[in-house]
Order: C-alpha cells, then structure tokens, then sequence
C-alpha cells in the first residue's frame, strides 16, 4: 500500500489509491490523510515549510513552494525542482558484484565479426548522407524489402480496405465488431541468415554547421560498424556538408579496424538518377547474398553490450522497472560484459553518486564536465534540465526532475563506472557501466546508444511506448501490471509483481537477464522488432530535454 524507498526519504509513495481520511502507518510513523493520493502518487511524511527541501532515494528532489502538513499530497502545486550540488569523485568505489554462477559458461547465439564483441543480429543497411537522397532511399526499401521477403504486411490496410469495400457498395459505414484486423504476417526472407534490411532515413546532412555534418558522421560511422550490422549501401548527393570524406573520417579516427563492405553511390558523379540506382540496388542484393553466408556461433555473454532506456515513465518506473534493469546491468558487468546508462538530462540530482562510482577522478570530472556544458545550454535558451519530465510524467507522480531522475538512475544499476562517453563516440570497455551523454528524448537517446554500439537495449516504461531500434533489439519493460494487461501488444517483460509484492528486484532482473540471452539469440523476439518499430533519429547538437 505504502513504500517508502529509501530510510531518509520523507515522501511517501501510494502503490495504490488512497483515499482521503484513510489512517496509515508506515516505519513507525502514523499519519491521516488530508486529500486522495492515486497510485504513483507521493505524500508527504513531516510538515514542510516553505523553502523546505524534500528527500526521495535518499537525495534532493525538490523544494516546498508553501507549508504542507503531513499527510498531505505533494504534487506541482507545493513542490518545485531543486538538487543537491555536486563536484568530482569524493569517494572511493567499493562494490560487491552479485553472484553470477548460474551463468558461468552461458552463451549466447551470436554473429561473430572479424573483431569486437559479436552481434545478437545481422543487418545490412542502406543510409543517405543527405535528406536529399530520401526519395531514392524510399525507392530502395520498397524494391529491396519486397522482393527479398522482409517486407510486412499491415492489418491496418486490410482494415481500410474493408471501409473502402462497404462505402463502394452503399452498405455505410460498417460496425467496429464486423471488422477484424488481421494479424501482421512474419517474413519469409530470401537470405534467412540476414536479420533485415534497414534504411536509416534522416532529415540532415546539409544546411547546418560543419560541427553538425561530423556529428552525424560519427553517429553513421557507429551503425556501419556495428556488431549487428554487416555491411552498408551509402547515397550520397555529393555537394551536401556530409562528405564522404567526412563519414571515411569517422570511420578510420573511431572503428580504425573496420573492414566490412561498404559501398558508396554519389548521385552526382554518375550518369542518370536511373543508372545509380540500378547499381545501388544490384550491389546491395550481392552484398546481401554474401552476409547470408554468416550464421550464428556461441558467443560469451561478456560480448553483450546493454544499453539501458525509458520512456513514457511514471511514477513506478523508479520502483519496479528501473531497479530491475538495474540488477540486470550488475548481472552483465559482473559477467564481464557493458550495460550503458545514458540521457543526462535524467541524471539530474544524482551526479555525485555516480561521480563517486567513476573509477577514475578523470572520468569523474569528464561526467562532471559534459553535464555542466548540457546543462548550460539549456539554461543559455532560457530552459534547463527542471523542464524534462513531461505532462504525462508528471501526471503520473513524476513531478520534478529530480524525483525523475533519481529513478531513473536506477536502471544504471551499482556497479562501477569505467567509462564516460560524449554523443558519438564508441563503447570501449566492459566489466562496469558506462555513462553516455545523450538527451532525455527517448528516440534520440536509443539512436544513440545503438550508434555506440549497444547490442541490446531495455527500455523502461509506465505509460507505454513502441519505440524500437533499426539494428538493436529493443526489449520493452513494464512497470505494472495494468499497463501490461493493456498494452502487451508492444511490451515484453512486467516488473508488475515487484510493485504486488510476488516477487523481489533481484528475481526480476534475473528473470530479464535470461530473457536478454533468449533476444540474442534469436530464440525471442521483441515485439519492436516483430512490430517493424525502427525508430531513428539523430541528435542535431543543441538544447534538446
């Protein structure tokens, strides 16, 4: 009925609605509350007064704007943004790895590359350097998608077209109950062996600054060499700022080993529209015979790199669903592989503990660095990390950013940080976790953390998102049970029964774990993936929450 998270805390978390009056007890404590609570909801445990600050996961989440009696909820309305300060490492790192033993020599079912950790898919990809080349680029996905047998089809156009059907005949609009949406077909793939063909359709390359063309260079470079992918086709225009030069750059400076095929089309060196394309699309369906001839082999579970998200968040997400993947980011890196923490906007209020939990103070003050320089930004176009939850954030309990983002953290597990990246560059270490600056937008987050490397990803959410990944399996985590039940169509995994009581963190990330080694070996499927969900969008640096 009632939680309260950490010992210092003095707000109080409902796990379920409560109504006004209802007398509660929790630690000792007694209060009687002076209006309704609805589940996700806080109350507070003490009287505050104005100005007083307020504890949640041990840390400062906000300050009271008026007194509030205990008992009383604590919502927008008495409760403002505030957290603690925070400077570079203070402590040293101590921690205790759980134990791992059930998975001492597990494997995994992966695609081995010539170097580097293996891929838990096999992808090629087919990329414009510039918005310019979309047209072409949609050309390609709709002739290479059907004839090798990766295209879907939708129950939503069967669904129109039985609209379409009754209007022609004069029968009006028929009654929702007549109408069935018929289950997406699987597809039947040409090369079984090659995971998909994914087109990484953008809106940039041209019109901004230089720093912004190598930006998304760095980000290009992260997807052509990544585990999971192959090898890639290019479009490139030929005048726009994202030379090829520059993504043959990114490409030597970040990955120096990369030796996959790449094949580079420039629309204006060759003779026709017509004549490029036709070349395009030999090319690619050759290259795609050849990265057919790969199959999975055993793979250590030390070569998973897991990246760590959420999204549609509320106020369980930092009860159930993040602590969860939390132990399963400690499960990996006592295993020796790289969970990845990122949206530094969501880490607002808990900067020293992980600075605390960096291995180095160098790595420390990096974090330190690329959180003060984010946040800056923010506040020099008169915003600031306090702006990131969103309406439906807060309608759901997550009132200030840092009640948010502590919470959030959870997902990043205990173990200790061994690396701080900035926005393209590529993961390098395993055996702890590495924080990735990117912003708290829940797509170009996952763009990001794939186009680091990220094998893997768990995302988190409480109010349901269908975000997914063009080349990284994407496994949604629920926070309740609830929104499972309703929303299961897009979800994989409920931590509902940490919220319920049944069952502990601990068995849920174990639960995860399993379910991740199942994802990458192609043994389970996400329903991101089965859905067709390849969200991708790229961060054009700036002041984005």
């Amino acid at each position: 009925m009632l939680l309260r998270v950490h010992p210092a805390d003095d707000l109080i978390v409902a796990l379920q609605d409560l109504p006004a009056g209802k007398p509660l007890s929790l630690d000792s404590q007694q209060w009687i509350l002076r209006e309704p609570v609805h589940a996700k909801h806080k109350f507070a445990a003490r009287d505050f007064a104005t100005g007083d600050l307020a504890t949640m996961y041990g840390v400062i989440v906000g300050r009271a704007t008026q007194p509030i009696p205990a008992g009383s909820l604590v919502h927008t309305h008495n409760l403002k943004h505030e957290a603690a300060a925070f400077s570079g490492k203070k402590q040293n790192v101590t921690w205790t790895p759980p134990d791992v033993t059930r998975w001492h020599g597990r494997t995994f079912q992966g695609y081995k590359r010539s170097h580097g950790p293996a891929g838990t898919a096999n992808h090629w990809l087919v990329i414009p350097l510039v918005f310019c080349e979309n047209r072409n680029l949609a050309f390609m996905r709709e002739a290479l998608t059907r004839a090798l047998g990766y295209a879907r089809s939708s129950p939503y156009e069967r669904y129109a077209q039985q609209l379409a059907d009754s209007h022609r005949q004069g029968l009006g609009m028929p009654s929702l109950d007549s109408l069935s949406l018929e289950t997406l077909a699987a597809p039947s793939p040409l090369f079984p062996n090659v995971s998909g063909i994914k087109f990484l359709e953008h809106g940039l390359g041209c019109g901004g600054t230089r720093q912004d063309a190598i930006a998304l260079c760095h980000l290009l470079a992260g997807y052509i060499a990544h585990p999971n992918v192959a090898g890639a086709t290019i479009l490139s225009l030929g005048c726009q700022h994202a030379q090829v030069s520059l993504l043959q750059d990114s490409l030597a400076t970040l990955y120096p080993q990369f030796d996959k095929p790449l094949h580079i089309f420039e629309q204006q060196k060759c003779a026709s529209e017509q004549d490029m394309m036709a070349q395009a699309i030999r090319t690619t369906f050759e290259a795609v015979a050849r990265a057919n001839e790969q199959t999975r082999v055993p793979s250590p579970l030390s070569d998973l790199i897991i990246g760590v998200e959420c999204g549609g968040s509320d106020g369980f997400s930092g009860i159930s669903a993040n602590p969860a993947i939390g132990h399963t980011a400690d499960l990996l890196a006592a295993l020796g592989g790289a969970p990845v923490l990122s949206e530094f906007p969501e880490l607002c209020g808990v900067e020293q503990s992980l600075c605390d939990r960096c291995v180095t103070p160098e790595l420390a003050d990096r974090f330190v660095h690329l959180m003060r320089t984010y946040e800056g930004a923010a506040q020099a176009c008169g915003s600031g990390f306090d702006a990131n939850p969103s309406p439906g954030n807060i309608r759901d309990g997550l009132i200030t950013d840092a009640i948010k983002s502590a919470g959030a953290a959870k997902k990043g597990g205990t173990s200790p940080v061994v690396d701080v990246l900035d926005y393209g560059e590529p993961i390098r270490r395993h055996g702890g976790l590495t924080l990735y600056c990117t912003p708290g937008n829940d797509v170009e987050s996952t763009t990001a953390l794939a186009g680091a490397g990220c094998t893997l990803m768990l995302f988190s959410t409480g109010l349901g998102t269908p975000t997914g990944n063009p080349v990284c399996p994407t496994l949604k985590v629920a926070t309740n049970s609830t929104l499972m039940a309703r929303m299961g169509d897009i979800l994989d995994f409920d931590t509902g029964p940490i919220i319920d009581g049944g069952k502990s963190v601990e068995e849920m990330g174990e639960s995860l774990l399993e379910l991740c080694i199942a994802t990458a070996s192609g043994d389970y499927t996400p329903k991101a993936v089965a859905l067709g969900q390849d969200d991708f969008l790229p961060w054009k640096r700036g002041v984005s929450l």
